[in-house]
C-alpha cells in the first residue's frame, strides 16, 4: 500500500512538471507575434476497486458508495486557447491583424499548408507576398516593383497605386480560413499549425463574410498571453509540487517506521 502511495505521488510529480512546462512555454513567447497560450489538461488513471458501489452488506442492506482507490493522475491533452489578443499599431503596410476567427493560409516548404494568426509580412525577391520565413501566403499575391502605396481593406482586397496611375489598381485577395475545430489543430512551431482529423476541414472565406473575422492593416496581433496569470499558475504547480513531494516522504517515513518497529 505504502509503495502504491509513492506510485500516485510521482505521477502527481511528473503532472505538475508538465503543467509548468506549459506555462514557461507561455511565459517565453509572451511577445510572440500572433501565439495562442496553451493550457495542460489532466485526468485521473484507473481506479482500484475493492467493493463496489451497491454490494451486499446484509441480507437486505446494501452499499450506498463504493470502495476505490484512485491511482494518480496523467496529462491526457494541451489545448491552446484562442482568446483575442491585443492589438498593436505599427503603421507597416504589410502588417496584417485579424480581428475575429480565422487563420492566414501559408504555404510551407514540405507542400503543406501552415495555419497562422501572425500577420508580418513582407515581399520576397519576386514581389510576392509572404511571411518572414518566406513562405508565401496562399492565395499568391504579387505586389508590382513600382508600387508606391499599398491598401488593404477589412475584407481583404489588395490595392496598389502606382506611378502614372489616379485610381489604385486592385492585386488580389487575402482569404482567411476557419476550423470546425482549431484547438484540433497540430502546432508545428514558427506560428504555424497544420490540418488534423480533429480539427475538420479547412473552410475557406472572405474576411467579414460566413463567420470570418476582419483584417487591419498596419497592425498585429500580440500574444494573449496574461503574465500574471500565468504566475499565479506557476505558483499554484510550484506548490502542488512540493505536497506531492512531501507525500513521498512522509511514506518513506513511514515505512522507515515501520521497519524499525517489526
Amino acid at each position: 500500500m505504502s509503495s502504491s502511495a509513492m506510485h500516485v505521488a510521482k505521477t502527481g510529480l511528473n503532472a505538475q512538471q508538465s503543467r509548468i512546462q506549459v506555462i514557461s512555454n507561455n511565459l517565453a513567447n509572451v511577445n510572440t507575434t500572433g501565439f495562442k497560450r496553451d493550457r495542460a489538461n489532466f485526468e485521473t488513471l484507473l481506479y482500484q476497486t475493492w467493493r463496489p458501489a451497491g454490494a451486499q452488506t446484509s441480507e437486505d442492506t446494501q452499499m450506498t458508495s463504493g470502495s476505490s482507490i484512485g491511482t494518480g493522475v496523467r496529462m491526457v491533452s494541451t489545448e491552446k486557447t484562442y482568446s483575442q489578443g491585443n492589438m498593436i499599431n505599427t503603421e507597416n503596410a504589410l502588417d496584417i491583424a485579424i480581428d475575429g476567427n480565422g487563420f492566414f493560409q501559408v504555404l510551407m516548404p514540405d507542400g503543406r499548408m501552415g495555419y497562422s494568426r501572425n500577420g508580418t509580412f513582407g515581399r520576397n525577391a519576386e514581389g510576392v507576398i509572404a511571411t518572414a520565413s518566406g513562405y508565401v501566403l496562399q492565395p499568391e499575391i504579387t505586389l508590382p516593383a513600382d508600387a508606391t502605396n499599398v491598401t488593404i481593406s477589412n475584407d481583404g482586397i489588395v490595392s496598389v497605386t502606382t506611378p502614372g496611375d489616379v485610381e489604385p489598381q486592385e492585386v488580389g485577395q487575402i482569404t482567411l480560413t476557419r476550423f470546425v475545430n482549431p484547438r484540433g489543430l497540430t502546432p508545428v512551431g514558427e506560428n504555424m499549425a497544420v490540418e488534423s482529423q480533429a480539427s475538420g476541414e479547412p473552410i475557406i472565406s472572405v474576411p467579414t463574410q460566413e463567420g470570418a473575422g476582419r483584417l487591419l492593416q498596419g497592425q498585429l496581433e500580440a500574444s494573449n498571453v496574461n503574465v500574471v496569470q500565468e504566475l499565479v499558475e506557476m505558483i499554484e504547480a510550484q506548490r502542488a509540487y512540493e505536497v506531492n513531494s512531501k507525500s513521498i516522504s512522509a511514506t518513506d517515513e513511514m515505512l522507515r517506521f515501520l521497519s524499525n518497529k517489526l
